[in-house]
């Protein structure tokens, strides 16, 4: 009998695997915001430069491995959703659906989080799992594009 496929995990970010989530958002964001040229000027050294210097060490990380491979990533910044990024090659395998299970159990009272009001594909996500568009507005410099927060509560 040959061997299964490994399943769908949700585990913390190990120390030797921030160089590849680093590359999984850097190609992940080239894909997803093509509307937004800030994003698409950012080389993998900035991004590697950013995710070292904010991401790292201001959020809790956790990763969805998919058969043995890096699928996608979350960072918490207590009931703050700051990234929630799949690999184009792994969306729509549950991937996305799996971290968001994991941070409503990391966060039961309720989450927040932004995305862009372009972002339709993430807005459609984030609505099938029971958030909430509560403001719209714009994001910070440089970006400065039209965003939406979102809340979750409990029902």
């Amino acid at each position: 009998m040959p061997n299964a496929p490994a399943p769908l995990t949700v585990r913390p970010l190990r120390e030797d695997e921030v160089d590849a989530v680093i590359r999984l958002w850097h190609a992940t964001t080239r894909a997803a915001y093509p509307y937004l040229p800030t994003e698409q000027a950012h080389t993998l050294a900035d991004d590697t430069r950013f995710f070292r210097e904010h991401i790292l060490p201001r959020s809790d990380l956790w990763v969805a491995e998919d058969g043995g491979t890096l699928a996608g990533y979350l960072a918490l910044q207590g009931s703050y959703v700051d990234r929630l990024y799949i690999h184009p090659d792994h969306q729509r395998r549950a991937a996305g659906s799996a971290l968001m299970a994991h941070a409503k159990t990391l966060s039961p009272a309720g989450l927040e989080l932004h995305t862009h009001q372009q972002n339709t594909r993430a807005r459609a996500f984030y609505a099938k799992h029971g958030f909430r568009e509560v403001k719209f507005g714009t994001s910070s410099p440089p970006e400065s594009a039209p965003d939406v927060e979102c809340h979750w509560t409990p029902e």
